[in-house]
């Protein structure tokens, strides 16, 4: 067998601790043909999308790329800037903030970063296993892997589990791993997302309702045993608990269904046209299962949703934002990324005041 990767290891580098974050991932570009590649690569996963091969195949290729693709580069075209797709852009600022926020907390040398961050995207590119073949080449013999995804579900963060293990079956030499599954709990995620939903509110006020809209699965993950929709349900009571609402000034829905198949509900377009008739005439809403902002939140929260309750007769909507490279949410990323790194390394303080502790023992 021909490995992949070159070179495979290398005896003269230093080693180096990795930190590598993910997230879904973009097309390269607002058009048909690269929305067709994209979502190919996508939906042939088969975490995504469980339904037996042969007949998801001429699905697939027969009806879904053959219109799909046209339809949402129009949506992605919504969206995209001189830097590219936000979720891209977003991610990348992410990882640059996080590798001075570790800098900064200790973890250096004076020949350079002991822990090298880097990203990249699930499907499209920059791709896991280009990202993995440059970190390596660099010296990361170490590898702390974090999706972007606080909850956890089998169609993202165990899809990235995929990706790497296919790529790691290709190679001589694998580094040691640690992989964050999930951080739905994390107090510092949930701080981050408080603060940001507390910010808007100083500037904005309050509404009538405020409303947690999360990405959809179908209903039979959920059936088979996929905790996503109960870490969804944990990480809204534990925000809401922050924030001192009760009950019935917050709800939780699920967004971005595909497909005939029943999803878990409520669903997000549904409960916001409701919502007027219900008395509820002004409405927020935050998504707390999105580290970054992407066409799921600009163009369907910040868009379409909103002319659905305005139809509706609502009278204010309005879409808070993704917490982005926010300083607190660089932080709760930072305080993550220290916690699952204990045991691979110190930071400069504590390093310094080991070696010291031992030249004074060895006299």
């Amino acid at each position: 067998m021909k490995f992949k990767g070159s070179p495979q290891f290398s005896h003269q580098q230093a080693d180096k601790i990795g930190v590598l974050i993910s997230n879904l991932g973009t097309p390269d570009a607002p058009t048909t043909s690269a929305l067709r590649k994209y979502l190919k690569q996508f939906l042939w996963d088969p975490r995504v999308v469980e339904v037996p091969r042969p007949l998801w195949w001429l699905i697939l290729n027969g009806i879904i790329l053959r219109t799909r693709p046209q339809r949402s580069a129009k949506a992605y075209a919504s969206v995209f800037t001189p830097a590219g797709s936000p979720l891209l852009y977003h991610t990348r600022n992410q990882a640059q903030a996080l590798q001075k926020a570790l800098d900064a907390q200790g973890f250096n040398d004076p020949g350079g970063s002991d822990v090298i961050v880097d990203f990249a995207m699930r499907y499209g590119n920059p791709s896991l296993d280009s990202v993995m073949e440059s970190m390596f080449q660099r010296g990361v013999r170490k590898l702390l892997v974090l999706p972007l995804y606080p909850q956890y579900s089998g169609a993202t963060a165990a899809s990235t589990f995929d990706a790497l293990s296919a790529d790691f079956v290709q190679r001589r030499w694998i580094p040691d791993l640690r992989f964050v599954s999930h951080y739905h709990d994390f107090a510092p995620y949930i701080a981050a997302a408080v603060q940001r939903i507390e910010e808007h509110w100083a500037q904005h006020g309050r509404a009538d309702k405020l409303l947690f809209s999360y990405h959809g699965v179908p209903l039979s993950y959920l059936l088979n045993g996929d905790p996503y929709h109960c870490e969804c349900y944990k990480t809204s009571r534990l925000i809401a608990e922050r924030l001192g609402l009760a009950e019935g000034e917050y709800m939780t829905s699920f967004q971005s269904r595909f497909g005939r198949e029943e999803w878990i509900q409520p669903y997000t377009d549904v409960t916001l046209k409701e919502f007027p008739a219900q008395g509820v005439k002004s409405v927020q809403v935050f998504c707390p299962g999105f580290a970054a902002d992407c066409l799921e939140t600009i163009e369907e929260i910040g868009e379409e949703n909103k002319e659905y309750f305005l139809h509706a007769g609502g009278e204010r909507y309005e879409y808070i934002t993704a917490l982005n490279d926010r300083p607190q949410h660089i932080e709760a990323l930072a305080a993550l990324v220290r916690e699952n790194l204990q045991g691979w390394t110190v930071t400069e303080d504590a390093g310094r005041q080991a070696r010291a502790d031992a030249h004074s023992g060895s006299h």
